[in-house]
């Protein structure tokens, strides 16, 4: 049994279908954890998923985009029908979500922030995002995550 961490206390409250999947975080493997996950685990960047935060006309929010890509702020903005957004000072995200920075997970936050889910996460049977620590992913559908954080879906992400 993996060790639990809020997000995966959502999904075993919710009956909800998933695989966790464990690695060897390197603190010195680079600035994306996104891109570790997926080397580490052997899973196409297009299929793991990170949770950045921003803010959309000063409120926090959370957008889940490919690791292979980037977040379109102004994409993100017009999903959450805001003007302007920016990427959030990690503290403040640290803060909002209850995690840190490279294990913060879409489930589970201290705070539940409107979320936005990218649409070509649609394109795959399941998904990996953070499980809420470095170094533990997720699997589940992205139907199921989308639900458990009452995501929009819209394209927010870009090569």
């Amino acid at each position: 049994m993996a060790a639990a961490t809020p997000a995966l206390g959502v999904l075993r409250k919710a009956g909800a279908a998933f695989t966790v999947h464990s690695y060897d975080h390197d603190p010195a493997g680079g600035a994306s954890y996104g891109e570790e996950a997926a080397r580490e685990l052997g899973v196409a960047p297009e299929r793991v998923f990170k949770t950045l935060v921003a803010e959309v006309d000063g409120a926090l929010a959370v957008a889940v985009v490919p690791v292979a890509g980037a977040l379109d702020l102004k994409a993100l903005a017009a999903a959450l029908g805001g003007k302007r957004a920016v990427m959030a000072p990690p503290a403040a995200a640290e803060r909002a979500t209850g995690y840190v920075r490279g294990g913060i997970s879409p489930l589970g936050q201290r705070r539940r922030l409107r979320t936005v889910l990218d649409a070509s996460a649609l394109a795959h049977t399941t998904v990996c995002v953070s499980a809420g620590r470095r170094g533990l992913e997720v699997e589940l559908a992205p139907a199921v995550l989308a639900d458990l954080t009452g995501a929009v879906v819209a394209p927010v992400a870009r090569a």
